[in-house]
């Protein structure tokens, strides 16, 4: 299910929410947040598939319990690499939301193609 949520770009998501749902920001929040899940349900399997299992053991071989294992070895352990993917996804949505926004599905780039048209310089100027 993530690989074909992946498959498709948020541009793409974007023009197929936009016909289904109408043009504004909804049909954007719908691509953005579908596409963010595929990438971010991919990360997370990868982090989760590359952890350090050495802790999880030790655990084990001191006689803790499975809930003992989660919280005190796994949840530390892939937090920071949770936490990073998360923020660099939220980067990603946020520039996506610029793009978005120019073919109608709200966004960032819906004020910015405005302040573009009307030769609005200064307000173009806060949108970098």
């Amino acid at each position: 299910m993530l690989v074909l949520i992946r498959t498709f770009p948020e541009i793409v998501l974007a023009i197929m929410f936009i016909k289904a749902v109408g043009p504004g920001s909804f049909a954007g929040v719908l691509a953005v947040s579908i596409h963010s899940i595929g990438m971010l349900g991919k990360l997370f399997s990868e982090a989760l598939e590359n952890m350090d299992h050495g802790a999880d053991e030790a655990i084990y071989a001191a006689g803790g319990t499975a809930t003992d294992v989660l919280t005190l070895a796994t949840i530390p352990t892939i937090m920071p690499e949770f936490l990073s993917y998360t923020l660099y996804r939220f980067e990603i949505a946020v520039r996506s939301a610029s793009i978005l926004g120019m073919v109608g599905a709200g966004g960032i780039g819906t004020p910015l193609l405005f302040a573009i048209q009307t030769r609005s310089w200064d307000r173009v100027g806060l949108f970098f």
